[in-house]
C-alpha cells in the first residue's frame, strides 16, 4: 500500500457521511455503522487469505468457501463440549471458550487447505480456467464431506451468554458481539501488516507477487511459500467462519458458498493482492449492505455489485492494486 495515496482511506467515511442525512437519527445510524464495520470485518478475516494466494499464486481458488463452512462447523462441535464455559454471562469465560474453537478451527481447515493445495490446486497450476472448474468440483466434495460428518440439516451455534445484547450508547445499542468482531477484526489486519512490512517471510511474500521469478532466481524455494501462503489463507477462512457462524448464529453446508460472492467482490475492489486494499472494501462492503438493507432493502440485492463497478470505475484494478493479473 502507498503511503501516499490516502484517498482510498476517505472512502469508507465518506460513504457513512452520506448515510447519516438520509438515515436521520443518529443513533440509528450508529447502530448500522457498527453492525456495517462487524461485518465487513468478518468478511476481511475470510478474504485476506484468499487475495494473497492469488497476488501470490496467481489461483483462482474458487473453493475456498469449504474452509469457511468447515471452520464453523468445527466450532460447532468445540464449543458444544463447553457448555460451562459458553452458559456463564462473564464475557472472559466466554473467550476462554471461543478462543480454543478458534484455533482448532484454523488448525483443522489449515491441515484441509494443505490436502487441498497438494491434490487439487497443484496440478492446474497457472490455468485459471480449469482452477474454476476444479476448485469449485473440491468446494462441492467438500460440502458433501461435512454433511456425512455433521449431517445436511443447519445447526445452531449460539453465542455465548456473555457476548449476548448490546450497550448503549445514548440511544443507540451496539451489540456485544459486533464489538467483538471488529476487533478480532483489527487484531488480524495488525498481524498480517506486521508480517509483511516487518518480517522476512512478508518482504519475501511482497516480493513474489511483484516479481516471482527474480525471488526463485535468489535462491529461495517459492514453492514452499505458495504452500505456506496457501494454508495461512485457508486457517483465516475457517477462523472468519467461526465469526460468520457466530454472527449468523447457525451454520450449513452450503454457507461458505453462500460468501463467496461477498468475498471476490472485496478483493476485485481492495486490488487483487493487497492487504489494505481488502480491508477497506470489505469495510465498504459491509457498510454498504447495511445501510442499504435498512434503506431500501429491495436496492440491497445489488448494492455491492452497484459498488464494485463504481470502484472499479474510479481505479480499475482496484483501490490498492500490487499486481497487473
Amino acid at each position: 500500500m502507498s503511503t501516499t495515496d490516502f484517498k482510498p482511506l476517505l472512502l469508507a467515511p465518506v460513504l457513512a457521511l452520506l448515510a447519516l442525512p438520509l438515515i436521520g437519527s443518529p443513533s440509528t445510524w450508529l447502530t448500522l455503522t457498527v453492525a456495517g464495520l462487524a461485518m465487513g470485518m468478518i468478511i476481511f478475516i475470510i478474504a485476506s487469505g484468499l487475495t494473497l494466494v492469488f497476488g501470490l499464486m496467481d489461483v483462482l481458488n474458487f473453493g475456498h468457501g469449504v474452509f469457511i463452512a468447515l471452520g464453523a462447523f468445527v466450532a460447532t462441535s468445540v464449543l458444544g463440549m463447553m457448555g460451562d464455559w459458553t452458559g456463564s454471562g462473564d464475557i472472559w469465560r466466554n473467550l476462554v471458550a471461543v478462543l480454543p474453537a478458534m484455533v482448532v478451527a484454523m488448525l483443522v481447515a489449515g491441515a484441509v487447505g494443505l490436502a487441498f493445495e497438494r491434490f487439487i490446486v497443484r496440478p492446474v497450476y497457472g490455468q485459471h480456467l480449469k482452477q474454476i472448474l476444479i476448485t469449485m468440483g473440491g468446494m462441492i466434495i467438500g460440502e458433501e464431506l461435512i454433511k456425512v460428518i455433521w449431517g445436511p440439516q443447519q445447526i445452531p451455534l449460539p453465542l455465548p451468554d456473555g457476548m449476548r445484547g448490546s450497550w448503549l450508547i445514548g440511544e443507540a445499542a451496539i451489540e456485544k458481539y459486533r464489538v467483538v468482531a471488529v476487533i478480532v477484526g483489527l487484531a488480524v489486519f495488525a498481524l498480517l501488516a506486521w508480517t509483511l512490512s516487518r518480517t522476512k517471510v512478508g518482504l519475501l511474500i511482497r516480493a513474489g507477487v511483484q516479481d516471482r521469478e527474480m525471488v526463485e532466481s535468489l535462491g529461495y524455494r517459492i514453492r514452499r511459500l505458495f504452500v505456506g501462503v496457501f494454508v495461512a489463507g485457508s486457517a483465516l477462512a475457517g477462523l472468519g467462519g467461526v465469526m460468520w457462524g457466530l454472527y449468523q448464529q447457525n451454520v450449513t453446508p452450503q454457507m461458505g458458498a453462500q460468501v463467496n460472492v461477498l468475498i471476490f467482490i472485496v478483493i476485485i475492489i481492495g486490488g487483487l493482492g493487497s492487504t489494505g486494499g481488502a480491508l477497506i472494501g470489505a469495510m465498504l462492503v459491509g457498510l454498504m449492505a447495511n445501510y442499504t438493507g435498512f434503506l431500501a432493502p429491495k436496492v440491497a440485492l445489488f448494492s455491492n455489485i452497484a459498488l464494485m463497478v463504481a470502484v472499479l470505475l474510479w481505479r480499475p484494478q482496484g483501490i490498492y492494486a500490487v499486481t497487473s493479473r
